[in-house]
C-alpha cells in the first residue's frame, strides 16, 4: 500500500485498528514509534544495481494500556514525517514485534489494516536460470480447435 492509498484510508475512520497476519488485532494501546524512510541500494543475484525506498512503519505495545493512537494523531505524525524526511508516495512497510522483528506489507479491509506476508524472491531470474513456474491447466477446460473436433472430419 502506498502513502497516498494509507492516508485516505486514515481519514475514514474514527478507530485506528491493525490485524496481524494471523487475524489477532494488534492491542488497542499500541503506539506507532517510528515514521521513517528505508533506502535500500543493492546488487541482486544478476550483477544488477538495485535501489529501493519504502515508508517505515514500526509498530509497539508495551503496558501503556491508557494509550489509544487516533487516526488524527498519526496523520499528525505523518504529516510531520512527510516535510522533514522529504517522503515520496512509496509503499508503506510494517515493522512488528513476533519471535523477532517482521516486515510485513500493509492492505486496507475496508474497516482496518491488515499486516501482510512479504516473500523474498530473486530478482534476476533470467540470468540465474531459473525457471519460469509451469502453468497447471485442467486438459478437460482446454478448448479445442474446430480441426481437432472428433465431427470435424479430420481424424
Amino acid at each position: 500500500m502506498k502513502l497516498s492509498q494509507f492516508k485516505a484510508h486514515l481519514e475514514s475512520l474514527n478507530h485506528l485498528i491493525f490485524e496481524e497476519v494471523d487475524g489477532t488485532l494488534v492491542p488497542e494501546h499500541f503506539h506507532v514509534t517510528e515514521i521513517g524512510k528505508v533506502q535500500k541500494h543493492f546488487i541482486d543475484c544478476g550483477g544488477k544495481e538495485r535501489k529501493e525506498t519504502v515508508i517505515n512503519f514500526q509498530l509497539w505495545n508495551a503496558n501503556d494500556y491508557n494509550h489509544r493512537l487516533h487516526p488524527e494523531k498519526l496523520q499528525h505524525i505523518i504529516d510531520i514525517s512527510e516535510k522533514t524526511l522529504q517522503l515520496e508516495d512509496n509503499d508503506i512497510e510494517v515493522e512488528y514485534q513476533s519471535t523477532t522483528i517482521g516486515k510485513y506489507g500493509l492492505e486496507f479491509t475496508g474497516s482496518h489494516f491488515k499486516l501482510v506476508s512479504k516473500f523474498t524472491d530473486c530478482l534476476a531470474k533470467d540470468d540465474c536460470g531459473v525457471p519460469q513456474q509451469k502453468v497447471k491447466v485442467n486438459m478437460g477446460e482446454l478448448e479445442t480447435a474446430s480441426c481437432c473436433d472428433p465431427s470435424s472430419g479430420c481424424c
